[in-house]
């Protein structure tokens, strides 16, 4: 809700969380003739977000040590409609402070020398009426910087096999020389580090939400918290446990995929089966959904591969999630991976292909074999199977990479070229 214009100037909240400053940023808000009204002096930061989002005022006067505000908080106001003017004394904008709170989202911001521009500013601030951006931006993003590709590795319930195909395709590209950031995004429950041996108790997905949140990512904080796991490939661990997945909040995540595309030309995720969008809040508050860094990823991502199994219950569950998924990003055109495929269920890959050519028009469909000597293989000793030695399965990983990179594929990808390589009349 946004604050109906007053007769008698901009309302403003103060929430200067007892600054020096606040005496004198009252003075001059108060003075006669200055197109502004001062609506309330919050006590906290509860108090400026309950007012806020009542639509009471356009623009919030703060203090950058207020308890409890981050990007999460200024997002919430701006999508009530107050713009932010942040005053800061000189000593909290030294050191790289201020490119700090600019990150979080801040365009007004003054030091405690410069309170005679109060009045100005905020008027200016009320003129802006706390919008958002239509897209998510980063400090320092302009038009024409170069960005990586988005790989986003997605399939429905069942564990049909999205963290094998995440970490392989991952692999594969990195083994063709290019420099790749695997991020586990699996609201679930991801296994990222388990495949990969990666054994640290922190999150380097919690890591990097938490800088995001207080405005301390950047690049270099990014590639610190990833974990080198080969040449070429760095991993970003995910959740430890389901539960703390409202720990990643948001516009948070949002930033963590905008520094993660300027960090490595390739960004595989590996995400959650669930596509369900939960209800909006009507407070605009920004209590984060359990599925918005699936649905987010796939609305960032350049490419969609889209994992199901071979058997009949997988393959009716891809069949509804390419639906489902349709259904949340319109525009998308998947790339369709089988897995698990095996003569004895019964039907040809040109079957399977015509059934998912029945509900979607993909950019391919792409078939792995079931080895599973070669994933138990690789599991057992945290590694890929790029790193485990030549099998079936990794071959055909290796195709999938090769049409990610919109390269020519060695092989089919079919069964009946698994059985070819394995009778040794392959190449």
């Amino acid at each position: 809700m946004t604050a109906e214009p007053s007769p008698a100037g901009v309302l403003v909240l103060v929430a200067a969380a007892g600054a020096p400053w606040e005496a004198g940023a009252l003075e001059r808000l108060e003075r006669r003739g200055s197109g502004i009204v001062l609506a309330r002096r919050c006590v906290d930061l509860t108090d400026l977000l309950a007012t806020a989002g009542a639509g009471l005022a356009s623009v919030a006067v703060v203090s950058p040590t207020l308890p409890g505000l981050d990007t999460d908080s200024l997002t919430a106001l701006r999508r009530s409609g107050v713009g932010v003017v942040l005053v800061a004394a000189p000593e909290e904008l030294a050191d790289g402070d201020a490119e700090r709170l600019r990150r979080l989202g801040i365009e007004h911001l003054l030091s405690t020398a410069e309170l005679d521009s109060l009045a100005g500013t905020v008027l200016a601030a009320g003129g802006d009426g706390g919008h958002l951006p239509l897209e998510p931006t980063g400090p320092d993003l302009e038009p024409g910087t170069t960005t990586g590709t988005v790989v986003a590795v997605w399939g429905p319930t069942g564990a049909p096999g999205r963290t094998t195909v995440a970490v392989g395709v991952a692999t594969e590209i990195a083994r063709a020389g290019h420099e790749v950031l695997l991020v586990d995004a699996d609201g679930y429950g991801g296994a990222v580090a388990q495949h990969l041996g990666v054994l640290d108790e922190a999150s380097g997905l919690l890591g990097a939400a938490r800088a995001a949140n207080t405005g301390r990512l950047d690049g270099v904080r990014l590639a610190a918290l990833a974990r080198q796991v080969g040449d070429g490939l760095r991993v970003l661990t995910g959740l430890p446990r389901p539960d703390r997945w409202q720990e990643v909040r948001p516009v948070a995540f949002d930033d963590v995929l905008e520094e993660a595309v300027r960090l490595a030309p390739y960004v595989v995720l590996d995400l959650g089966f669930s596509l369900e969008v939960e209800a909006v809040d009507p407070f605009g508050t920004g209590t984060p959904q359990r599925n918005q860094m699936t649905l987010a990823s796939l609305a960032r991502a350049d490419e969609v591969v889209v994992v199901g199994s071979a058997d009949p219950v997988g393959l009716g569950r891809l069949a509804r999630g390419l639906v489902e998924l349709r259904d949340v990003v319109p525009a998308v055109r998947a790339r369709v991976v089988v897995n698990r495929t095996r003569p004895s269920l019964g039907w040809s890959d040109r079957e399977i292909r015509g059934m998912v050519e029945g509900f979607v028009q993909p950019v391919g469909v792409h078939f792995l074999p079931d080895d599973r000597v070669a994933a138990d293989r690789a599991l057992m000793a945290g590694r890929s199977l790029a790193d485990s030695g030549e099998s079936a399965l990794r071959t055909a990983l290796a195709d999938l990479a090769a049409g990610v990179l919109g390269e020519p594929q060695t092989h089919t990808g079919t069964r009946r070229g698994v059985r070819r390589r394995r009778s040794g009349r392959a190449r």
